[in-house]
């Protein structure tokens, strides 16, 4: 049958149409379909990946131009893409913009401090609970068990929208790993990749050890758990100083429960507040319904424990602890071993979850202080192997701890300190005494119109110096107007210190030199068991005598001389009363000793020049605040004069 003319047409036209459409579509440009999203960072890391992430903030009241506060939210993540395990992780965070960090999910700060804390100029955050990273290995790659996220929240200052307050660096402080420098991604997000140095050493052959391996440090805390049951352990805590210039006195302790535990018994030290508030208000309360709370010792979140004093050591309740009841003095090693260490016993109740013998959590940000020591900052508890004790039974065998952890300790000198003892200086060549400076150890916050903060302090005769400050107005008058000098209005305050040490230069000749070192304390309370340490960079090669005090160059140094009282004669004791108190200013306690050099071992000395002062003195371990300038070598008004002041104050100090 043909088919109809129109109906061609019509069939013509579509094959045309659709050729067409076939042709448009060839002559268009593909689309290229999109390229895959690359890697995260991560990736590429074969060690410990950090990264910070900025998540937000905004401006917080009071309002402040010039120094606006902010909230901000951020993350730190730590993931071990590494071959071991990282144990105790340790990352760095170097804020920048006066940061107040109020609070960390996972981690606590590894200097015990407590939060809110400033972290203006960085800070070291440790995990807590989640402690140790697993590796991918040995979880096949369970990234739970191989990462940690901490949430921090806290305020800044002067970074506001669209600005982000970004640290400086992160990087992961552990030992024996190396961080590449800091990458930035965007404006809110920072990384970096940190590679164990050595994956060859014995360390990291590839067996994961349990335990981490002590460390050392000025003074450590072990906390051993001694006897576990469901809901409560005995702990032993162990103070030990190791530092040969450490020590403490009438030590406090403190730290951080984390899962609401409480003390209920001690023995060999005490509370300083027994408080059972926050258990008979709080989920302990409720918990063991049944306790007697009376006789809980302290329920606060942060405790803060004390020594016994030595009447306390044989107490069939409180002591019978070795190396416990001191009144919280540690020597140390150098002056007495056996009194380097304090020890106590405690026994503390868990909460659930917890209540199970092998579920053991150590407190956190542990602090540790003294009456007039050095500054100890400490480090997180980190897990190392049982501790071993002697049998009690004297049996020749050891009983291991359940488990241990470790405190490490170290001096540190903060910015803010405030010295407590200082050093005047004087020599034969000069009748003038330079006292200690003008608020050597602090000023009065409201310091009087009367004394000036900032004047130098005045020179005095010698035997000046046995005067309280507040007494030397008239004696310091008076030397000046001897001396023809010109006096401040007001005058200078005083140096409001505890204990001041006189270094005097007695003589120099040609085969050798003296000093005569005199402690004085102005305090109420008397030092037993004083020590000081002189450091003198260019003479102690030449030390030959030190006469009344047991003295010696300190093991392993070659410029600092030890110094303490000898038995019988150890005691700094306290400010008294003069022999006539209605009319005599209070007297200090008062050591002295004449410390001889010879020349022969260290040529070239200049002792008056400078060589025969000390650049560094320690009492008890503080660092004593020093003059800013030397006795000089000019002329003497009055010989006569500088030979009676300094035989009176030997005559004095003799009779005392």
């Amino acid at each position: 049958m043909a088919v109809p003319a129109q109906l061609h047409s019509i069939i013509f036209s579509f094959i045309l149409l659709l050729l067409s459409l076939f042709d448009t579509s060839l002559s268009q440009p593909q689309t290229p379909s999109p390229a895959p999203a690359p890697p995260p960072p991560s990736d590429s890391c074969n060690g410990i990946f950090l990264s910070y992430n900025y998540t937000g903030g905004h401006a917080i009241p009071p309002t402040d131009p010039t120094n606006q506060a902010y909230r901000f939210e951020s993350t730190l993540t730590v993931l071990n893409n590494g071959r071991h395990e990282l144990k105790s992780w340790r990352a760095f965070v170097g804020f920048q913009h006066q940061e107040l960090l109020v609070s960390a999910s996972n981690a606590v700060l590894a200097d015990g401090s407590s939060l809110p804390a400033e972290v203006g100029n960085g800070t070291v955050l440790a995990g807590f609970p989640i402690i140790d990273l697993k590796s991918a290995v040995e979880t096949a790659g369970d990234r739970a068990q191989m990462e940690v996220r901490v949430g921090l929240v806290g305020t800044q200052f002067g970074v506001g929208a669209p600005d982000v307050p970004m640290p400086l660096n992160i990087s992961l402080v552990n030992d024996g790993y190396s961080c590449l420098n800091a990458t930035n991604e965007g404006n809110n997000v920072m990384h970096v990749c940190c590679i164990q140095d050595d994956l060859n050493s014995d360390s990291n052959n590839g067996v994961n050890d349990e335990f981490l391996a002590r460390q050392e440090g000025d003074l450590v805390i072990m906390y051993d758990v001694i006897r576990a049951y469901s809901d409560n352990y005995w702990a032993q805590v162990s103070i030990s100083i190791h530092n040969p210039l450490g020590r403490l006195d009438k030590w406090q302790l403190s730290f951080d429960w984390m899962r609401e535990e409480f003390i209920y018994a001690m023995r060999g030290a005490y509370p300083y507040v027994v408080d059972t508030t926050d258990c008979i208000f709080g989920r302990q309360g409720q918990h063991y319904k049944e306790m007697d709370f009376s006789q809980v010792l302290n329920c606060e979140r942060r405790p803060t424990i004390v020594d016994l004093p030595p009447t306390r050591a044989n107490d069939s309740i409180l002591g019978r602890i070795p190396f416990c009841c001191r009144n919280g003095t540690i020597l140390p090693p150098l002056m007495d071993p056996s009194k380097s260490i304090s020890s106590f016993n405690m026994q503390v109740y868990k909460m659930p979850p917890d209540l199970n013998r092998t579920e053991l959590v150590p407190p956190q940000n542990w602090k540790i202080k003294g009456a007039m020591n050095p500054e100890y900052e400490c480090g997180s508890p980190i897990r190392v192997t049982p501790s071993q004790f002697p049998d009690p039974s004297g049996l020749p065998s050891a009983t291991a701890s359940i488990a241990s952890w470790q405190v490490v300790c170290n001096i540190t000198q903060s910015k803010q300190a405030v010295p407590r003892c200082c050093v005047s200086y004087s020599a034969f060549f000069n009748d003038s005494a330079i006292p200690c400076n003008t608020c050597a150890c602090g000023c009065n916050s409201n310091p009087s119109q009367t004394c000036s903060a900032t004047e130098p302090a005045l020179l005095l005769r010698p035997d000046a110096l046995l005067i309280p400050f507040e007494n030397r107005t008239a004696e310091a008058l008076s030397w000046a107007d001897i001396k023809r000098r010109s006096v401040p209005n007001p005058l200078p305050c005083g140096d409001n210190c505890g204990v001041s040490i006189n270094w005097h230069l007695l003589s120099d000749h040609k085969d050798g030199w003296t000093a005569r070192i005199t402690l004085f304390n102005w305090g109420d309370s008397s030092f037993e068991d004083w020590f000081a340490a002189v450091q003198l960079d260019n003479a102690v090669p030449g030390f030959e005598e030190v006469y009344t005090f047991n003295g010696s160059k300190l093991l392993g140094s070659n410029n600092t001389l030890f110094m303490q009282g000898r038995p019988g004669l150890n005691y700094l004791l306290a400010e008294t009363d003069g022999a006539k108190p209605k009319k005599d200013p209070r007297v200090p306690g008062t050591q002295q000793s004449v410390i001889s050099f010879k020349k022969k071992s260290t040529p070239g000395i200049e002792v008056a020049a400078g060589d025969g002062f000390p650049t560094k003195v320690l009492f008890n371990g503080e660092e004593c605040a020093l003059p800013t300038r030397l006795p000089s070598k000019a002329p003497m008004v009055s010989g006569r004069s500088s030979v009676f002041g300094f035989l009176t104050l030997a005559l004095l100090l003799l009779m005392q």
